[in-house]
């Protein structure tokens, strides 16, 4: 597969003008190593996923980190998080010479710390998620964005299979003591059936067997490791009392629609989970546009008890909103644009912009008004509004 120009390149250029290090997270197999040894062709590269690199580096972290050619990416430095206090010393002899240490890593919770605490100030902090839409036109629902899966589309059930596989054995335990994966892995296939759908963590772990706690243990792993997204209700209060427990989706369809056994496109538009990964889909090109520009996530939801729901809020700053209601169709419809409009008239100190987002292509995917300040836009056009 030709190199992809990845949205994030032209952030991670600007920022290693002004810092020290650039740190690059996100989900596994992402495409992290491949964007950086991309834009930054000169750098030398370790893999702190070799046993003899760790070694080496646990043996003599300073002479390890003094041998390498400036600048270096070092990858999957979670697997090393001693070496944070190190080259944070190495910067600090030269706090003006900036991109000179590109890091990556998969796991954000033990990664985050060592940034917190070493790197302060010292390191631009990026999240790269899989292929948008917007970078590629081979995004779909069913294949998601991972590089791999749009590279070698027929071998996609593979993949996705190794995927959990190396997921939950790796990933997972590397973070946390997760005795039963029998458990996790039903775990991971309950909350994928409940996407898009209000968390509620006792309605999870009953038929499961665990704890609450459990509960929440395991959706901050999934969390942290970039394979869920927990969109929180929108915080003002337009006078209403408001749910407050999060929406919950996965970050990538094609995983999602493998969890789930949907296999083609037919099986997709029978199954009674197709609105809501295609609402998961809207999620996930939403977050990956605004992290892909170094922006913060932005994006809510709203519902209240008298059962008024918009199913994305999206705070552009500057007392600007973005309202979307979400169809998995190709015609979309004045009237699906009823709930946005009746949240639109209780709001006030905002600049809004309302959409319907559909699945419609071509000339039919260009925004176009379907009703009194409402307008549809197809999802491959999302990026355009945002």
């Amino acid at each position: 597969m030709t190199y992809i120009p990845r949205e994030l390149g032209k952030q991670l250029k600007k920022a290693a003008q002004g810092f020290p290090a650039v740190i690059v997270t996100g989900p596994r197999r992402a495409g992290k190593t491949t964007l950086l040894r991309h834009e930054f062709p000169e750098a030398d590269y370790v893999l702190l996923e070799d046993p003899d690199q760790v070694g080496r580096a646990s043996a003599d972290p300073r002479g390890f980190l003094e041998e390498l050619r400036l600048p270096a990416i070092l990858d999957e430095i979670q697997n090393a998080p001693f070496l944070f206090n190190y080259v944070r010393s190495l910067i600090d002899t030269k706090p003006d010479l900036c991109g000179q240490w590109l890091l990556t890593g998969s796991q954000d919770v033990p990664l985050m710390r060592g940034v917190t605490e070493s790197m302060a100030g010292r390191a631009a902090v990026f999240q790269l998620y899989p292929f948008s839409t917007e970078e590629s036109n081979r995004v779909a629902i069913l294949l998601g964005g991972f590089p791999e899966v749009l590279a070698k589309p027929s071998l996609s059930e593979t993949w996705f299979r190794s995927y959990v596989q190396t997921y939950l054995e790796r990933d997972v335990r590397a973070i946390t003591s997760i005795r039963d994966l029998s458990t996790f892995r039903r775990f991971i296939a309950l909350i994928t059936s409940r996407s898009g759908q209000i968390l509620n963590k006792t309605d999870i772990a009953a038929p499961l067997g665990v704890s609450v706690p459990t509960i929440s243990q395991w959706l901050s792993i999934l969390e942290v490791t970039g394979q869920i997204i927990l969109v929180p209700p929108f915080y003002e209060n337009f006078g209403k009392r408001l749910v407050k427990s999060p929406k919950l989706y996965l970050n990538d369809s094609g995983l999602a629609c493998h969890l789930l056994g949907i296999r083609d496109r037919e099986e997709l538009l029978r199954s009674p989970f197709h609105g809501s990964i295609f609402e998961g889909f809207v999620a996930s090109e939403i977050l990956k546009h605004r992290a892909h520009r170094g922006r913060d996530r932005g994006l809510y939801y709203f519902r209240d008890q008298q059962g008024l729901e918009v199913d994305f809020l999206v705070d552009q700053g500057n007392s600007r909103l973005t309202l979307l209601e979400v169809k998995a169709t190709r015609t979309p419809k004045p009237e699906m644009g009823g709930p946005i409009a009746r949240l639109a008239a209780q709001i006030r100190g905002y600049r809004l912009s309302c959409f319907v987002v559909h699945q419609g292509t071509g000339d039919a995917a260009a925004p176009r008004t379907i009703g009194p300040a409402v307008k549809a836009v197809g999802h491959q056009q999302l990026h355009t509004i945002l």
